[in-house]
C-alpha cells in the first residue's frame, strides 16, 4: 500500500519553487518590454509584440513533437520558456548595451561597427551563458528528468523559443523606427520571424544535448562535457552573427546551409535517441509480464508512436476523456519504467530509489489499465 498518489513519480505537479520562478521571470519579462515601449510608442510596440507572439503557437508545436516518446514535465517546459523570455532576455539586453558602450568608447569605432563586433563576439557569450543557466539548473536540480539528447534539445529549445519571441519584440520596435519604417519591418519579420525562428534554439541546443550527456556521467567529465557544448553554442551563434554582419547576402546563405545542417543533425540525434527508448521498451518490459500490467501486445504498441496514437484514439473512442487520459498516462508510466532501468543499469540512482519508483510506477499502471474503457487494458 502506497502512503501517497502514486503519480508523484510522473513529477508532473507545480511546485511552489516553480510558481516563485514564473512569478519573477514574468517581470522580468515585463521590464524588458518596458523598455520596448519606452524606444518607441505603444503602438509600435504592441505591433512588435503581436508580431513576436504570432508564430509561437506553431513553433511551440514543432518542438513538443518532438517529445511524444516520452513527454516532459509541463512545469519544467514552462519553466525554460519563461526564463529565456524573462530572465535570459533582460539580462542578457542589459549587458549586451554595455558592451556596445564600452566598445564605441574605448576603442573609438562608430556605432555601426562597434554593433558588428559586439554581435559577433559578444552576444553570443552573454546570450548563451544566460540562457544555458536554466539547462544548468536542470541539470543540478533535477537531472534525473535528462534521459537522453532528446531532453536536452526540448528544453535548450523552449528556452530558445522564450529568448527569440522577447528579443524579436526589441527588433521589430527598432524596424519600425527606422528610416524604411514597414517595409523594414517587413524585411525584418522575413528575416527572424519566417526563415530563422529556430535560430537560438538550434544554438542552445548544443548546450542541451551536453547537460543531457553529463547526467549520465560521473567524475570531471562531466563539467568537460558541459564546456564543450558551451563552447559549441557560442561559436555556432557567432558564425550566424559573423556571417550575416559582415558576409552580405552570400553570407547570409552560407549562415542558413550552416543552420540547416545543424537542425538536420539535431533531428538524426532525436530519431536515434527514440530507437533507443524503443530498445529498452523492448528490451526491460517483458520481464514485468507475470504482473499481468503488462502484455506482449502492449510492448509492441509503446514500441511504435503510430501505434501509441492508434491506441489513444481507440480508448478515446470507447472511454471518452478518461479513457484517452489512462492510455495517456499508461504509456508514460511503462515508458519511464523503461528508463528507468537504464538509469539503474549505469548506477545514476541508488537502489532505493530504484524501488521506489519502480514501485510507484507500477502502481501508476495497475491505476491506468483500471480506468481503461475495457477491462483486462488492450484487447
Amino acid at each position: 500500500m502506497v502512503s501517497r498518489d502514486p503519480r508523484w513519480v510522473l513529477k508532473d505537479r507545480p511546485s511552489f519553487g516553480l510558481i516563485i520562478g514564473l512569478v519573477v521571470t514574468g517581470l522580468c519579462a515585463l521590464a524588458s518590454f518596458s523598455f520596448d515601449v519606452l524606444d518607441g510608442d505603444p503602438v509600435r510596440f504592441f505591433i512588435a509584440l503581436i508580431l513576436a507572439i504570432a508564430p509561437v503557437p506553431l513553433l511551440l508545436a514543432a518542438v513538443l513533437g518532438l517529445d511524444r516518446m516520452e513527454p516532459e514535465p509541463r512545469s519544467n517546459l514552462i519553466f525554460a520558456f519563461a526564463w529565456g523570455a524573462g530572465v535570459a532576455v533582460l539580462v542578457a539586453g542589459v549587458v549586451n548595451s554595455l558592451g556596445l558602450l564600452y566598445i564605441r568608447d574605448a576603442a573609438g569605432l562608430d556605432p555601426a561597427d562597434a554593433r558588428g563586433i559586439a554581435a559577433t563576439f559578444g552576444a553570443p557569450i552573454v546570450e548563451e551563458t544566460m540562457k544555458g543557466l536554466v539547462l544548468l539548473g536542470l541539470l543540478r536540480f533535477r537531472g534525473q528528468e535528462l534521459d537522453g539528447p532528446t531532453d536536452g534539445i526540448i528544453y535548450a529549445s523552449m528556452v530558445g523559443l522564450g529568448f527569440a519571441m522577447s528579443e524579436n519584440v526589441s527588433y521589430y520596435v527598432a524596424a519600425q523606427d527606422g528610416d524604411l519604417g514597414a517595409q523594414g519591418l517587413a524585411v525584418t519579420l522575413v528575416l527572424r520571424g519566417i526563415l530563422s525562428p529556430f535560430a537560438h534554439p538550434l544554438f542552445t541546443s548544443m548546450i542541451g544535448i551536453a547537460v543531457a550527456v553529463a547526467a549520465g556521467l560521473r567524475g570531471p567529465g562531466r563539467v568537460l562535457v558541459v564546456v564543450a557544448g558551451w563552447i559549441g553554442a557560442m561559436l555556432l551563434h557567432g558564425l550566424w552573427n559573423g556571417f550575416a554582419t559582415y558576409g552580405g547576402f552570400p553570407g547570409l546563405v552560407v549562415a542558413y546551409v550552416v543552420l540547416m545542417a545543424v537542425l538536420f543533425v539535431l533531428i538524426g540525434v532525436v530519431v536515434r535517441d527514440r530507437r533507443r527508448i524503443v530498445a529498452l521498451i523492448q528490451r526491460y518490459l517483458p520481464a514485468y509480464r507475470p504482473t499481468g500490467l503488462i502484455e506482449p501486445a502492449d510492448v509492441a504498441m509503446l514500441a511504435s508512436l503510430p501505434a501509441r496514437r492508434q491506441a489513444r484514439q481507440w480508448a478515446r473512442t470507447h472511454g471518452g476523456r478518461d479513457g484517452v487520459r489512462a492510455m495517456s498516462d499508461y504509456q508514460l508510466a511503462a515508458t519511464e519504467l523503461g528508463l528507468l532501468h537504464e538509469r539503474a543499469s549505469r548506477g545514476a540512482i541508488a537502489e532505493r530509489t530504484f524501488y521506489a519508483e519502480q514501485y510507484a510506477l507500477l502502481e501508476c499502471l495497475r491505476m491506468a489499465r483500471a480506468r481503461m474503457p475495457v477491462p483486462g487494458g488492450l484487447q
